[in-house]
């Protein structure tokens, strides 16, 4: 656990992105089955209150444009 957390603290700042647009990635993946299930409920009159639709929307936006510009140089530097 030390290891990955001396490791953490003192990565690249193209690593720390790619971490936060991976977490963005499985919020994302979080909220479209979360929307699954909304959509399959038995009862219709109960919706919920959060807009998984926009959450999973937003969350694959910007993880794909972290991860779009951190991975090139990930890739130069190995």
């Amino acid at each position: 656990m030390l290891d990955s957390l001396h490791d953490l603290m003192f990565a690249s700042d193209a690593k720390l992105v790619t971490l936060i647009g991976v977490g963005f990635f499985v919020v994302a993946g979080f909220a479209l089955w979360m929307e699954s299930r909304r959509s399959k409920r038995d009862q219709i009159e109960r919706v919920g209150w959060v807009p998984w639709t926009g959450v999973f929307l937003g969350c694959a936006i910007i993880g794909g444009g972290m991860l779009s510009m951190s991975v090139p140089a990930l890739l130069s530097n190995s």
